[in-house]
Parts: C-alpha cells; structure tokens; sequence
C-alpha cells in the first residue's frame, strides 16, 4: 500500500479510449482529461512527426486533407485498430505525455479498450505501442465492456444488458452477463462507413468529390437514419470531377439518409445476429431491460427508433455517448485491483 501511494506521487493512473476517430484520455480520480483526434501529422515519406512531435491531434486534425505536398495528416488507426504502428506510438506518446506530465518520473499504468473482435496480432500492436509510448503496465479491456461500465449498465449482475456501441472505424455489439460477455459481434462498419457513403453519394448524383471533414459535417448537420419532420437542407462545396473546378450545390437531408441506408442496415444486422445467438434466459431479460446505445455514431439521428423498430426492444441513448467507454475504462481503474485478474494485463495471460 506505501509503496502504490509513493508510485501515485510520480506516476498516473490512465485510461484510453484509442478509437479510430478520437482518443479520449481519463485519469483515476480525475475523470476525462483528453479528448482529440487520432491524427498525426508527418513529413511524406517517413514517419517523422512535425512541430517536434506536436503537431498530434487538433493540430493536426486542421491539417486533414489540405497539406502541401511534403505533409501527410495520417490516421493510424484504420477498423478500431492499429494500421501504422510507428505513427500510433508516436502519438501515445504525445498523449501520455501530456497528460502524464514531465514531471512524472515513472511512466503510467494504462487501461487500453480494444474492439473484441481483434486478433492476438491486433492485441500484441496495442501492447507493444503502449509499452514503447512510456506506459508501465497495460491492460486490455474490451470496449463492449468499457462502454457498459460508462453507461450505467448492471453488467456484474445476473441479468442480461445490451450494449451497441457504434465508434468510428467499428460497432460493437454484445449481450453482457455476470461481468462479462454472453455473446457478441464486432463489425467494422461505423461512422467512417457513413462519411464514406456520404462520398459516393455526392460523386454518384452530383459529380462532385468532398473531403472526408465535409462528409462529417454533413453527416452531423442534416445526416439521419429515420424520417425527419421538417426536411432540411445544406450548402456543400467540394471540387467538380468533370471541370475540376471547384463549385458548391445544395443537398437534402432525405438524400443523406437513403445514402446511409446501407451502413445503417448493417448495423442494424449485426444488432439482431447478437440476439438471435442469445440464451433464452438473457432474451427474456431484455424484453425489460432493453439496448442501450452509445458511441459517436449512435448519435445518428433517428438510429434509436429505427434498431428499435427492427428489434421490439426498448432501444435508449446513453448519457454522453461519446464518452462512454473513456468513463468506463476510468471507473475500471478505479476498480483495477479487484477486477484486473478479468483483464489482459500480458500476452501470455
């Protein structure tokens, strides 16, 4: 106990929400202390980051999509997991950095959520880049767990909750039990899948080719998964693929829903594989407890009703969605002592 107090003086307590979008850091006894995109600005080429290694995050995320031709604004993280090693090691060690503080001497135990469908390979990166950032201990937790834990969920109890969590690069659907999964399914179709519709849309019906910010924006400003009351529209500029010129046309936001149908579908599909393969215990518990959805992407207007439609379960938006599974990572370290044996604390575990 002497010992863990005086780790305490010069060391932190964090969890990481390492997500395909954004990264959102908490601290044990502090709550959310980061929260940024997982962008990485480098020079072309290579994998040296700018601005000394701080041009991470909203630095960088300002950079998406119009560098010169010597930067490249990466994401390395591709599906909810890691596709550039080096640069996703880079940029937790700006994150850990900044929040452990240079004044820390002794780098940080980290709580890293995971999408559960990764491979033993995919786990081995997320340790290794953790490990190579400055962290004196990882652990793994499941992000269907995470995001249960930040919502609220009685998932230790003897009763069945759902939890959909739809993030950027993947949606993680699980049914949870006594603390721990009963049945799952990670797809990888999420909220990129919708910018990336939201593209095809506008080359396919307007000729016209729109970078993945403005995809975003669409998506968030007029994007819908159900009938809206009121029709709404939106200006978007982008660059003519027959002219090459750039030019700006109006869209409506029953043209984005159609051109989200499929992504939405696929969701919606992946929701209802998870319950057909449940025990029929955990269904009979459902029928009063529901789903609950959470992540950037459940945000989606109209996505609650239209899971509900398909499933006949009362479906709800949990508190700060977005922020789900970084509240649930911090609660687990607050419990780390009693629940890591549950966790990946090394590869050979």
């Amino acid at each position: 106990m002497l010992f863990d107090r005086l780790i305490g003086i010069f060391s932190v307590d964090m969890g990481i929400d390492l997500g395909t979008c954004n990264t959102l850091v908490s601290v044990r006894g502090q709550g959310i202390v980061l929260n940024e995109p997982s962008v990485v600005a480098v020079k072309k080429g290579t994998n040296q980051v700018l601005k000394n290694g701080e041009a991470v995050g909203w630095t960088a995320k300002e950079m998406l999509g119009k560098t010169p031709g010597s930067i490249s604004a990466v994401r390395p993280l591709k599906d909810g997991v890691i596709s550039d090693f080096e640069i996703t090691e880079a940029m937790l060690s700006y994150f850990i950095r900044k929040v452990n503080g240079r004044s820390k001497i002794i780098g940080p135990r980290v709580v890293v959520s995971v999408p559960s469908g990764i491979t033993a390979v995919e786990k081995r990166a997320v340790f290794d880049s953790c490990e190579r950032a400055g962290a004196r201990r990882t652990y793994l937790i499941e992000e269907p767990i995470a995001a249960a834990i930040g919502a609220g969920l009685p998932f230790a109890e003897a009763t069945a909750s759902m939890i959909v969590d739809i993030g950027g690069g993947t949606t993680e659907v699980a049914i949870m039990s006594l603390a721990d999964i009963a049945t799952c399914e990670s797809v990888r179709v999420a909220g990129d899948d919708m910018d990336e519709a939201i593209i095809n849309h506008m080359k396919r019906t307007y000729n016209m080719m729109i970078g993945e910010q403005t995809a975003e924006r669409i998506k968030i400003e007029i994007g819908s998964a159900a009938p809206v009351e009121q029709d709404r529209s939106i200006e978007v500029r982008g660059r003519d693929m027959i002219s090459g010129l750039p030019r700006k046309t109006e869209v409506s936001s029953e043209e984005i829903r159609q051109a989200l149908q499929e992504p939405v579908q696929a969701i919606i599909e992946a929701v209802t594989r998870t319950l057909e393969r449940a025990e029929p215990e955990l269904a009979a518990d459902l029928v009063e407890n529901g789903i609950t959805m959470a992540g950037g992407g459940s945000l989606l207007r109209g996505l609650t009703q239209v899971v509900q439609k398909a499933t006949g379960l009362t479906t709800v938006l949990a508190d700060d969605p977005l922020t789900c599974v970084a509240r649930g990572t911090c609660i687990y370290l607050e419990h780390l002592e009693e629940w890591k044996s549950t966790l990946e604390n090394d590869m050979d575990s």
